[in-house]
């Protein structure tokens, strides 16, 4: 098969484990509680090898489990819309710097706990420590997607949550459809290994996390949420 990649992506990466090509695989627009077991039989199957692993996007998988929340769950109080003015943005986006998603925070954490984690951070930033709001308020904060329509429409609103047991997910599709995967929350900034099937055991997760280091998926509206990895042979 001819591997692609999208655009400004490589195909082919070094790593401390070989050299990996990497293939962006092309699906729909996935929409809420749609079968992860269908899109892996319908996309992944046909060019499947034994061997391959695949990197499969959190929101993706969120989708399909209905991990979602509304604009109506998040109407921001005075909290929210205060504190998110203190919130730094990146070239990733807003991030908690839309009141909605404060909201969330609160909701999730309790107003107290999240005014803390604010004081915290604005202490951290003093001393050069960087994502302490989100290490004192935890992965669902963390890894909230969503709330924002300038790379994909669709999310300006509804906001993504993480998907819930990815490990075992992995498993589960391992054992229906043969296929060895891994769960990523990724973006051009940084890349967080979710939830990986037992037959990854002999990797770590910087060994996985190195085979997608570039982000090859992307974070606009390429609709590839699985990338297959296949070692390359010398």
């Amino acid at each position: 098969m001819e591997f692609v990649a999208n655009e400004e992506k490589k195909v082919e990466i070094e790593t401390s484990t070989g050299t990996y090509l990497r293939h962006a695989i092309q699906t729909h627009f996935v929409g809420v509680g749609e079968s992860y077991i269908d899109l892996i039989e319908k996309y992944v199957k046909p060019i499947y090898q034994e061997g391959d692993i695949v990197s499969a996007s959190e929101k993706v998988i969120a989708l399909c489990q209905k991990r979602i929340v509304t604009e109506e769950e998040c109407k921001p109080g005075f909290w929210a819309k205060f504190l998110c003015r203190f919130v730094h943005q990146t070239a990733a986006g807003p991030g908690m710097g839309l009141p909605v998603k404060m909201q969330f925070a609160i909701n999730t954490c309790g107003v107290g706990k999240v005014i803390w984690a604010a004081i915290c951070a604005g202490f951290g930033k003093l001393v050069g420590k960087k994502g302490v709001f989100y290490r004192m308020l935890g992965d669902e904060v963390y890894g909230l997607d969503g709330f924002y329509g300038r790379d994909i429409p669709e999310y300006e609103h509804m906001g993504v949550r993480i998907p819930e047991n990815p490990g075992g997910v992995c498993d589960e599709i391992y054992e229906k459809c043969g296929v060895v995967m891994m769960i990523v929350d990724a973006s051009d900034l940084e890349i967080d290994l979710l939830g990986k099937c037992a037959q990854l055991k002999d990797y770590t997760d910087k060994q996985l996390l190195e085979m997608i280091a570039d982000n090859p998926a992307g974070q606009d509206r390429q609709l590839t949420p699985f990338i297959l990895i296949r070692k390359k042979v010398e």
